[in-house]
């Protein structure tokens, strides 16, 4: 169930940012957002485990900031697969949203963490 919630609000947060930056985000509609909110989840269940393996002593060296940018390589590959249908403009906007998506990621699974803990 925490998936599903993860993926609905991925979703959502995509369609804020293609609002929000139309020049350097899009997204063709709500389906497609889904989708690329599935393909990111999977991504990081199978590629981002192998990715931070690979950049250990580079993420232990930048004290774990190079995650963000596992997780942009992470959303340009999610691009790449997704075709026409959500398209970011640069690797910099990919890290640029990788940090946003942490951050809301992080305020809101705190939030819900609290109130399954009540």
């Amino acid at each position: 169930m925490r998936w599903i919630i993860g993926i609905l609000i991925n979703a959502v947060f995509f369609i804020a940012l293609s609002g929000l930056f139309q020049e350097s985000f899009y997204i063709s509609g709500v389906e497609a957002a889904i989708g690329a909110s599935i393909v990111l989840s999977l991504l990081n269940i199978i590629v981002k485990p192998i990715l931070i393996l690979l950049t250990l002593p580079v993420t232990i060296l930048s004290l774990g900031l190079f995650l963000f940018v596992i997780n942009a390589l992470t959303l340009s590959l999610t691009d790449h697969l997704m075709g026409n249908n959500f398209e970011i403009s640069s690797f910099g906007m990919s890290l640029f949203f990788s940090i946003l998506l942490s951050l809301c990621n992080l305020v809101i699974q705190s939030t819900l963490l609290k109130s399954d803990k009540r």
